[in-house]
């Protein structure tokens, strides 16, 4: 999977607003929505909400990959925020969260979204790039070194 399979320049945004877990799963909603002609806010948030529930996305190492299922999406669509400031997001290291590449997953494609996540979860294990992303200070910038790393 190439990361510009799922991510697009316009569906990037650095410095989101980080206030709260609850907060920045509706930002993620209300992106999407903007971004994409498919995507309901108000059904995206409560999925997104519901899968949170199941256990957190919060992988760890500053890195949140909330997903879920929805109705309606005709392919694996994400976004990849970096958040103005660090929220708890109950990852597993008990570290706060200020990468987040959030995705949304048509209903029937179970193998490619677990691929997906797999290759999203290996990208951002990488330190070099974590600091990268870190480092940016624009939503292109962020888009182009995402895309970039191999």
């Amino acid at each position: 999977m190439n990361i510009t399979d799922v991510l697009s320049v316009d569906r990037t945004c650095c410095d989101a607003p980080g206030v709260s877990k609850k907060r920045v799963l509706e930002f993620i909603a209300d992106f999407f929505s903007e971004h994409t002609d498919f995507i309901d806010a108000n059904e995206l948030y409560h999925q997104l909400i519901s899968r949170e529930r199941l256990g957190s996305t919060g992988i760890g190492e500053g890195i949140a990959v909330p997903h879920c299922r929805l109705n309606g999406c005709p392919r694996i669509t994400g976004i990849l925020l970096k958040l103005d400031n660090s929220i708890d997001f109950d990852a597993i290291d008990g570290q706060p969260v200020d990468l987040i590449f959030a995705l949304v997953v048509p209903d029937e494609q179970n193998d490619e979204h677990l691929q997906t996540l797999s290759a999203i979860a290996e990208l951002l294990q990488s330190s070099e790039l974590r600091q990268q992303l870190r480092n940016c200070s624009s939503s292109s910038n962020l888009y182009q070194i995402a895309t970039s790393a191999h």
